[in-house]
Order: structure tokens, then C-alpha cells, then sequence
């Protein structure tokens, strides 16, 4: 079960946002029954490059034995 202030990967491109599936976010609000989150994915540096809507399909929890993964965005 995803709960608020999680970590998520992403399991689909968002092309409008530049994010890609393995992507890693923040679950800032879980709607009723976890049919959906409220996620923001940020910058190396802090910056918000999108706060949106994901159902439970678009995200998981990241596992303990995963690695974080950087990779370059441009801006919106």
C-alpha cells in the first residue's frame, strides 16, 4: 500500500511533463481507497518540474534494493 510522503518509479512515460517510466517522485496526497495519487517529481536541485494526478497503475513502491538513476531534464 502507497501512503503520503513515499517514494514512487513511475511505470509509464508522461511525455507532457518530460518524465520517463523509472522516473522517481513523491507522493504528496493519497485520494480515497488509493485509486490515486497527487505526485510531485523534482530537480536534482529541489525544483518542482510537476506536481500531478497518477492512478494507482502509473506508479509502485520503490523497492529496497534499487538504485536511484539520474538522468538530465529540460525545462517545461
Amino acid at each position: 500500500m502507497i501512503r503520503e510522503l513515499e517514494t514512487i518509479v513511475l511505470t509509464r512515460d508522461i511525455p507532457e511533463h518530460s518524465l520517463r517510466r523509472g522516473d522517481i517522485g513523491a507522493v504528496v496526497h493519497c485520494y480515497k481507497d488509493g485509486v490515486a495519487f497527487e505526485v510531485e517529481f523534482v530537480r536534482g536541485k529541489g525544483e518542482t518540474v510537476a506536481v500531478i494526478t497518477l492512478e494507482s497503475k502509473d506508479v509502485r513502491p520503490m523497492h529496497p534494493n534499487e538504485i536511484l538513476h539520474a538522468r538530465e531534464i529540460k525545462a517545461a
